[in-house]
């Protein structure tokens, strides 16, 4: 270090010695355009509603939780997650009604809309961390390799959390030639990864690219940003709707439930699928994501107020990033399909299915997890958001993970 390096400011030394994996903070031309954005006030991009993005309650409390023996057991499955084995054999062939998806565990789904492929979220990593030895990792491996899935015509990204945004899966995508659609500010993590600006759309909400025919709408959602220690939330969060000429999906990204999905249903829907977070929730940070129940109720909003299409719930079975039992989403979400006469899939990691088809139900993580208690069919959480009631507030708890 010269004696010059000492005349640089604090956060200028900070930043330098951040590593790769923490991407890069919007600057230039791109800030200016997050400064215009009406979703950006205060030096800050703001949720639709109101959202506590700290986890509230108490710390003890939650370390008694995350801690305890028999809570941890059911965190993680007891045996392999069965990984579908003929991923590859099966993508080969063209989907008959036009439109499959295929889960590849987490947020991660291929989808095949009138033609072309879209890849939503991919996160091939071991770990959801900004280092190789330390954090969440996968419960499965991932269904095939990033080479074998083939070229993809647009990468879709909800946010830049790390279980979202990887960045060995972005620098193996960024050698291809696909396309990358990303909320506003994302980018600038995307071009110090490698990928060019030319292969970029980068969307605030409401906002709509197009490419090979198919178009991609940033929609609203209800969560929050950051890669490092201080959340900058310099960067836009969303979720996405996706519409060819005969087939509309939409992907939630992470959120917490709010009345907008009602909003983006009416502009958007009905849609032929929808890719839902069920998982990873809590009371403990009830704003930012999703229970079943809640899940189901932001489908069944998007539909216009009544079945339709397919729910396919994403964010669970591959990280464990929350005190809930590692079955609990995929028990829980079946039976609010069932109590909403809803379908749902449930494809085991890799497992291609046309929602137009046979939809794969068998509940595939009871040979993996003991029998679950169901608090959420208690008489008082039949009728409201499917969460028992919020522990008292007594501080932010200060966790280091971004859900």
């Amino acid at each position: 270090m010269t004696g010059a390096d000492y005349l640089l400011p604090l956060r200028t030394k900070l930043r330098s010695m951040r590593t790769e994996s923490f991407g890069a903070d919007p600057a230039g031309a791109r800030m200016e355009r997050i400064r215009r954005s009406p979703h950006f006030v205060d030096g800050a991009f703001q949720n639709p509603v109101g959202a506590r993005i700290r986890p509230s309650g108490s710390t003890v409390e939650f370390a008694k939780t995350y801690f305890q023996k028999e809570q941890r057991a059911l965190r993680t499955p007891n045996g392999g997650v069965p990984v579908h084995p003929t991923t590859l054999a099966d993508l080969a062939a063209r989907p008959v009604s036009g439109l499959r998806l295929t889960w590849m565990g987490h947020s991660s789904v291929l989808a095949e809309i009138d033609g072309r492929r879209i890849l939503f979220d991919p996160v091939w990593g071991d770990r959801c961390s900004p280092f190789p030895f330390a954090g969440p990792k996968r419960l499965h491996p991932t269904p095939l390799s990033l080479a074998a899935l083939g070229p993809v015509d647009v990468v879709v990204i909800s946010h830049d959390h790390y279980d979202h945004l990887d960045l060995p899966t972005i620098r193996a995508l960024a050698g291809t030639e696909t396309v990358f659609a990303v909320p506003l500010g994302v980018g600038a993590h995307l071009e110090r990864w490698g990928v060019p600006a030319a292969r970029m759309h980068e969307l605030d909400w409401n906002e709509t690219a197009t490419v090979a025919g198919i178009s991609l709408t940033a929609t609203p959602a209800r969560h929050f940003c950051g890669r490092g220690l201080r959340n900058g939330q310099h960067t836009l969060w969303a979720s996405w709707v996706v519409a060819g000429p005969e087939h509309r999906i939409y992907h939630s990204g992470d959120t917490g439930y709010f009345p907008g999905f009602r909003d983006i249903g009416a502009e958007h829907g009905p849609f032929d699928a929808t890719m839902i977070q069920i998982g990873a929730y809590s009371e403990y940070w009830p704003d930012i994501h999703m229970t079943p129940a809640e899940g189901m109720r932001a489908h069944l909003d998007l539909q216009g107020g009544r079945p339709h299409g397919v729910l396919l719930p994403i964010h669970w079975g591959t990280f464990n990033l929350a005190p809930h039992a590692w079955a609990e989403p995929g028990e829980w979400t079946k039976d609010a399909g069932e109590e909403a006469d809803q379908p749902v899939a449930f494809p085991r990691p890799g497992e291609p299915f046309e929602p137009a088809g046979i939809l794969p139900v068998e509940p595939w993580w009871r040979a993996l997890s003991p029998v679950l208690a169901r608090p959420w069919r208690l008489s008082g959480e039949q009728t409201g958001s499917g969460r028992g009631p919020a522990p008292a507030a007594r501080g932010d708890l200060d966790l280091a993970g971004e859900r």
